[in-house]
């Protein structure tokens, strides 16, 4: 520990200024200002370096934390980032996207604000890309063995790269047009611009990793010549099919799915020509009523695409009721804290409205313009209407942000003959294998909706399940303990 006072001496939490509302509306650029290094510094010398550092149990990757954050605190950020890379491929994704349950497990964070881990470790990885240090890492030697990544997203990405620098021929087939999956057409460029995906995209084809974009595998590829064509496959097609709300109206035109929207809006980032004569997607929130039904992550993207989208208003539904300002009871250190948060998008406006049911919705020609709803509290684990709490409140963009059910199972799953859970997802076994031999799943296909940084943890012990039913034996680092994610 560079400075066993450091805790003690800065004892307040720092974290990068968000750019002035007015102003960032006007973008979609990132949110946050430059964090000055010696500021950063000084938060990464408030680690203090646990006996028993229990930031390990709250990362699926187990990333070493007091490590990076000790070299970080004396400067040497190129023998941090080699700490960092050691257990996480894509830290520029989860220093930016993760909730950080590392931060929430912090022993700091017992009786004071934790270390601010995820900004150490993003500035860490960026540094490392503006000095040159992230460069290919090529296979000592290559196994002629050839490995379908299928999906490509974090867990994707992470098993391709894993079995790319073990020696195999890998192939990503992606059905979209670009590469990135969720990273690149769900997350807004507000939260992570895309050339954070397009550099690393680099380094991994300057290894060996092979791109396949447009593809529909189940289609354009039948499951038959996956199967002929490689020695082993990993499924990494994520969890698709978004939750619904089958009620009354849901037939009417101006009700779509959050991943309707939000890529959309990506694509016109990205110079797609799609937009109409005022510079909007086919699907856009200019001058409209916006609800958004679901209150978490992808209901907050949703929330900050309508402002720079040019919404009249936006109200945000969630049924669960308002969280405490602090931990909350139930789910006390070190698990990850239920509490109210506010994120980027709700310093920006609209309302957040907590406790609610939508019942029905209401329109004129077939289109949507506003819906039932009421107020609900929990009763015996149920939730139960409160009598009287009736209201309509008008809307003719109406968002479900409401999570994901599953995989989608026609084409290649069936195909394939795979069994699955009785929550919808793949299963598999204790090294992620499917009950077709060779054919093994990694992330939110096989887990079901989850966060970055298991998608990225999953796909390294995917790929070192992989290497070792190749070639019998594997020096590829697994995050996961087997007994975490068996499941048939």
């Amino acid at each position: 520990m560079g400075d066993p006072n450091g805790f003690l001496e800065h004892g307040s939490r720092e974290l990068p200024v968000r750019r002035p509302v007015p102003l960032r509306l006007l973008d979609w650029k990132e949110v946050y200002e430059d964090f000055p290094k010696d500021t950063l510094q000084r938060q990464a010398s408030r680690c203090m370096d646990c006996g028993i550092p229990f930031c390990h149990n709250g990362c699926p990757l187990g990333n070493l934390i007091p490590e990076w954050n000790d070299l970080v605190y004396k400067g040497n950020w190129e023998s941090a980032i080699e700490r960092l890379h050691a257990t996480n491929n894509f830290p520029e994704f989860t220093g930016r996207l993760c909730p950080a349950p590392c931060e929430a497990s912090c022993v700091l964070g017992i009786n004071q604000d934790p270390v601010t881990i995820k900004q150490v470790e993003v500035e860490i990885i960026d540094k490392a890309f503006d000095e040159g240090w992230v460069t290919p890492i090529r296979a000592s030697r290559p196994t002629g063995k050839k490995v379908a990544v299928v999906g490509s997203g974090p867990a994707g990405l992470a098993a391709a790269q894993q079995l790319t620098r073990a020696g195999h021929s890998v192939t990503v087939f992606e059905r979209e047009d670009r590469i990135g999956g969720l990273l690149r057409y769900g997350i807004p460029e507000f939260k992570m611009e895309k050339r954070h995906i397009d550099r690393r995209l680099a380094q991994m084809e300057a290894e060996g990793t092979v791109f396949r974009t447009s593809v529909n595998v189940g289609v354009d590829v039948t499951a038959d010549q996956l199967r002929d064509e490689f020695d082993a496959v990993v499924l990494a097609n994520g969890s698709t099919i978004g939750r619904d709300l089958p009620i009354p109206g849901r037939e009417l035109d101006g009700i779509h799915q959050a991943m309707e929207f939000l890529p959309l809006a990506n694509r016109v980032q990205l110079g797609d020509d799609i937009t109409d004569a005022d510079g909007m997607p086919p699907i856009n929130a200019k001058g409209k009523k916006v609800v958004i039904i679901g209150g978490g992550d992808t209901g907050a993207d949703c929330l900050g695409t309508s402002h720079r989208q040019g919404a009249e208003t936006v109200h945000q539904f969630e049924i669960m009721p308002k969280p405490p300002e602090t931990r909350a009871e139930s789910t006390p250190w070190p698990t990850y804290p239920l509490m109210y948060r506010v994120s980027s998008a709700h310093e920006e406006g609209g309302e957040r409205v907590f406790s609610v049911s939508t019942e029905e919705f209401v329109g004129e020609n077939g289109h949507v313009t506003g819906l039932k709803a009421y107020e609900v509290e929990m009763v015996d684990g149920r939730f139960e209407k409160v009598e009287g709490s009736d209201f309509q409140l008008d809307a003719d963009l109406v968002l479900f942000a409401m999570g994901f059910v599953g995989p989608a199972r026609e084409g290649l799953l069936t195909d394939l003959g795979l069994e699955f859970t009785d929550r919808g997802n793949v299963a598999r076994g204790e090294k992620f294998e499917t009950n077709v031999d060779g054919v093994f799943v990694a992330g939110d296909a096989g887990r079901g909706q989850s966060l970055i940084v298991w998608a990225i943890a999953e796909g390294r012990s995917a790929a070192a399940a992989v290497d070792e039913y190749l070639e019998q034996s594997t020096a590829l680092p697994a995050p996961i303990l087997p007994t975490t994610v068996a499941q048939r």
